[in-house]
């Protein structure tokens, strides 16, 4: 659990931003383009991705963003300069700035949490043409993996925002009250699910919120309590899914598409309930396997899954019954 400690002034400081931030979206990207399974959403993005021409530029960034921001409990601030609030070039700008001393510290830290290649000892040492090279990679694979993306990235924060808006009549309280579940507002604290136990007490510096397509489950801050307060955190997928039902699209990541045959069929067998063995014998397939796709389905706000005995029993939800009836799969 993270607690975040609000004291006079900082709810006036408090900032929700209006896009995505360059680096943090690299930062996520590249756990998305590895995980074995990154959801519905992310299906048509990383097909995409895949037949891109550039994959040198993917390969580089991916190996150099495993290094330097792992999975786990601890990657360098200097990655993720506030700075990317301004774009991806003052974001590159500022990593090429950073402070010796700082890069020390922070890969030092790296370092107590997973081993650093040989390669990382000119970054910590803030050598200028091995930063300059870091922020040449970071550019291509921006480039190739997030640039041409842009309109579906930008959809999908528009329509958190839009959500959101409603509730911002009741100022930055009604925000912060509507992040849950991802968050829980009990004044002065905002309770944040997280990986580790830890606070931050923003002492009226306030706080800037920032929307990531490519954050997934859990919001993300930066390690260093002394820097400008900043969370990041995932966009409601959920309402994506709402706003291409009323849309009625069609494109490559309509919503058919994003299900694929099996999940589709999975969904549609669900009927008015049915336990996971009720689904692998209705598909004819293991349990296991309709296991994994009731899983996706479910992290999709397609599915509802409760147990009952030594069973679970998944339901549609409202949404995965209108996918249905939209596309008359069932």
């Amino acid at each position: 659990m993270l607690r975040i400690h609000f004291s006079a002034g900082d709810l006036d400081r408090t900032q929700v931003a209006d896009h995505v931030d360059p680096l943090w979206e690299m930062v996520f990207s590249w756990l998305r383009l590895t995980e074995r399974d990154s959801g519905l959403l992310f299906e048509p993005w990383l097909r995409a991705v895949r037949r891109s021409p550039e994959r040198q530029a993917i390969r580089c960034g991916v190996g150099v963003l495993s290094v330097l921001a792992p999975l786990g409990p601890y990657f360098p601030d200097f990655l993720t300069p506030p700075e990317g609030a301004d774009g991806l070039a003052a974001a590159l700008t500022a990593i090429r700035a950073t402070p010796r001393a700082r890069l020390r510290s922070e890969f030092g830290l790296l370092a107590a949490v997973c081993p650093t290649p040989e390669w990382t000892r000119p970054l910590a040492d803030g050598e200028p043409d091995a930063l300059e090279e870091l922020t040449t990679v970071l550019a291509r694979y921006h480039a190739a993996v997030i640039e041409p993306h842009g309109d579906l990235v930008d959809e999908a924060v528009e329509t958190d925002r839009v959500h959101r808006s409603g509730l911002a009549r009741d100022g930055v309280e009604g925000v912060l009250r509507g992040m849950w579940p991802l968050m829980n507002w009990r004044p002065p604290v905002l309770e944040v699910q997280y990986s580790y136990d830890r606070d931050l007490h923003l002492g009226g510096r306030g706080l800037r919120l920032v929307p990531s397509y490519f954050c997934r489950r859990t919001p993300v801050a930066l390690a260093d309590p002394g820097l400008p307060p900043t969370l990041v955190y995932p966009v409601h997928h959920d309402w994506t899914w709402r706003r291409q039902l009323s849309t009625g699209n069609r494109q490559e990541g309509a919503l058919a598409a994003l299900l694929g045959t099996t999940r589709s069929s999975v969904l549609a067998a669900v009927g008015a309930g049915a336990t996971t063995t009720e689904l692998a014998a209705r598909l004819g397939a293991s349990a296991s396997a309709v296991s994994r796709h009731t899983t996706v389905l479910r992290e999709a706000g397609l599915l509802t899954t409760v147990r009952q005995g030594l069973s679970v029993l998944h339901r549609r939800t409202a949404l995965g019954s209108a996918l249905l009836c939209s596309h008359d799969l069932n």
